[in-house]
């Protein structure tokens, strides 16, 4: 058992800056990185540093890891990052980050199906009352909003979500730690997407001295550092808690959009944006009582859940 909650503030708080640091993806992209190559973009944010770590962590999957890493790895990264990226190039900032907002009610109702966890009104409240944010978001702005980008943010926050609730009920292999767990991830996905940008994107774009800088920083501080932090949360945090800090990752865009880029939004957007992002904060500072699981006890191994519900969100 984990000592108690004496930590748990200094966690959170740890934790908080990989959503935070995700906030600036979406500014970078569409400021420094080459237009419309969103598996490119992916592959050079996920397979540099998951080798990184890999080489730090000395550490290879045994046994039926290699299949469960691969699944973690798609969900998490080789499917979320493409599908951010798709997002991000398409929408204006802020704007796909909150559909992200609906990643918490995704997820209570796959840990409900998946772990047995039976759903508290509180969580559900806090998700729709968060979903209804997005709602006013979108459709106020449903004009002004791409419908490939809308998509590419739901069918992200979905897959992120899967990830969150299967490393939740996985959790890590014995003598295994977030470090080596996010290698494998960011590995196995970097090598899923690496031949799909090949293929529907053709060769790699010439990159500027602008570009490289960006993908130094979304490889290195924006991907290995934070993905570190992430998992290292989620062994500490439950998978509510964890989910629950995603908003920060939209909050942070807006304001980066805000300040940096001259974006704007109109008052019943920022209406539904506070509405949105005040659910998530309420559902991080809830104490939520911890879950029974249908594949054990409350168990080690299901208190590992997590995954990115930040979702994309850059300017246009």
């Amino acid at each position: 058992m984990r000592k108690p909650t004496a930590n748990r503030p200094a966690t959170i708080l740890l934790t908080a800056l990989a959503p935070v640091s995700w906030g600036t993806t979406y500014a970078v992209t569409t400021e420094f990185l080459p237009a419309d190559r969103p598996l490119f973009t992916g592959m050079m944010r996920a397979l540099p540093a998951g080798l990184v770590l890999l080489g730090l962590a000395r550490v290879l999957p045994r046994g039926v890891w290699w299949g469960k890493a691969a699944v973690l790895g798609a969900l998490n990264i080789g499917a979320f990052f493409p599908l951010l990226f798709l997002s991000a190039y398409r929408l204006p900032g802020g704007m796909a980050a909150v559909v992200g907002s609906v990643g918490p009610l995704i997820v209570v109702g796959l840990s409900a199906v998946l772990l047995g966890q039976r759903p508290t009104a509180r969580s559900v409240l806090t998700g729709l009352v968060a979903a209804f944010g997005v709602s006013l978001v979108v459709l106020k702005a449903a004009g002004a909003l791409d419908a490939v980008g809308v998509l590419a943010a739901l069918a992200a926050t979905a897959s992120m979500s899967a990830g969150t609730v299967l490393t939740k009920r996985w959790g890590r292999p014995e003598g295994v730690g977030p470090l080596a767990l996010t290698a494998w991830q960011l590995t196995a996905g970097g090598l899923l997407i690496a031949p799909l940008a090949l293929l529907v994107e053709g060769a790699p774009p010439a990159l500027d001295g602008r570009a490289v800088g960006g993908y130094l920083y979304l490889a290195l501080a924006n991907t290995a550092v934070a993905y570190w932090l992430w998992f290292r949360g989620i062994g500490r945090l439950t998978a509510t808690q964890v989910t629950f800090l995603g908003p920060l990752s939209p909050l942070t865009a807006a304001v980066v959009g805000w300040a940096a880029l001259g974006q704007t939004l109109t008052p019943v957007q920022l209406a539904g944006m506070a509405v949105a992002f005040g659910a998530t904060v309420v559902g991080q500072l809830g104490v939520w009582p911890p879950a029974r699981s249908a594949f054990g006890s409350a168990g080690r191994e299901h208190r590992e859940a997590p995954a990115d519900l930040r979702l994309p969100t850059p300017r246009r």
